[in-house]
């Protein structure tokens, strides 16, 4: 069982930067790809970002690749997503997840799910 709990979610201005982390709980933390989902108002959650299990792959979707920089510490059973360029188009609510593979997590292969954190990015 892993339970994720994001944080750093704000307004900003377009062209700023955010950092978000995800702290997660549960012996097994190592063991999980984690990734971001984002949800804009009226659309469908989407794919943003996925590391795997040891930080060597990573996978991004096209519309953030270039400005968002995943990454985790084991160590401290953390993921983040440093966020930079941001654009109107970037708001949402952004959720943390894990799931078994790195490269299967874009097709919504997700074994847990935090609650989300608001990101407004203002024009």
């Amino acid at each position: 069982q892993v339970q994720l709990v994001e944080s750093g979610g704000g307004l900003v201005q377009a062209g700023g930067s955010l950092r978000l982390s995800c702290a997660a709980s549960g012996r097994t933390f190592s063991s999980y790809a984690l990734g971001w989902f984002r949800q804009a108002p009226g659309k469908e959650r989407e794919f943003v970002a996925a590391i795997s299990r040891n930080g060597y792959l990573t996978d991004y979707a096209d519309s953030v690749k270039g400005r968002f920089t995943i990454s985790r510490d084991n160590a401290k059973s953390a993921v983040y997503l440093q966020m930079d360029s941001l654009k109107p188009e970037d708001t949402g609510v952004y959720y943390c997840a894990a799931g078994a593979r790195v490269m299967s997590m874009r097709d919504n292969s997700i074994d847990y799910w935090g609650k989300g954190t608001l990101v407004t990015v203002s024009s």
